[in-house]
């Protein structure tokens, strides 16, 4: 089994040369069910909070060099067959960084935790922020939590009109140059 920590290790001075920001790396089980699985990683560009595909294929390439490298130099980093997943975290994205929760306060989340905390486990509501470690929710039926970092298992943004107006759009500039061919069948 891959051991994340070091995998981020190793992930991160490659996304930073890059210019992303690291947001997120996992294993994944296949959904297939075949054995296969997956290393996903999750950057950002700084000034636009997302990847574009050209930006995803330049990680997916550095990381990819980066990891058979090492695996030719003897280490092995991950047991057995897997596959590599770039991408931006988009829209309702994970919350993973505590300038994750900086960033979005205001903007409706769901937390998952660890443990149980006043009662409860699961969360849902408006972020009021970070403060020291510890992430303050409006959640919607238990009013404030305030919950500490290291409890949470699991936080994403929740998609709403307000999160979406707040999003920057994907810069799309070109794309009206961008020439479709069309596939002929055969007669």
């Amino acid at each position: 089994m891959a051991e994340l920590a070091r995998l981020i290790e190793i992930i991160e001075p490659e996304a930073a040369a890059l210019g992303f920001d690291l947001v997120r790396v996992k294993m994944l089980a296949s959904e297939a069910g075949d054995g296969d699985r997956a290393l996903q990683i999750m950057a950002e560009d700084p000034a636009t909070g997302q990847l574009v595909i050209e930006q995803c294929a330049a990680l997916s390439r550095a990381v990819s060099d980066k990891i058979d490298a090492l695996e030719e130099s003897g280490e092995t980093l991950i047991e057995g067959a897997y596959h590599l997943e770039v991408s931006s975290p988009g829209i309702d994205r994970p919350l993973t960084r505590a300038k994750d929760y900086a960033a979005w306060t205001g903007h409706e989340a769901k937390i998952s935790l660890t443990e149980k905390l006043e009662g409860h486990r699961n969360v849902r509501g408006e972020l009021l922020g970070i403060d020291a470690g510890i992430v303050s929710i409006d959640d919607k039926k238990a009013g404030r939590l305030d919950v500490p970092l290291g409890i949470i298992h699991s936080a994403k943004l929740i998609l709403t009109d307000a999160l979406i107006a707040a999003t920057q759009p994907i810069n799309t500039d070109g794309v009206e140059d961008i020439i479709e061919d069309e596939e002929k069948a055969d007669d």
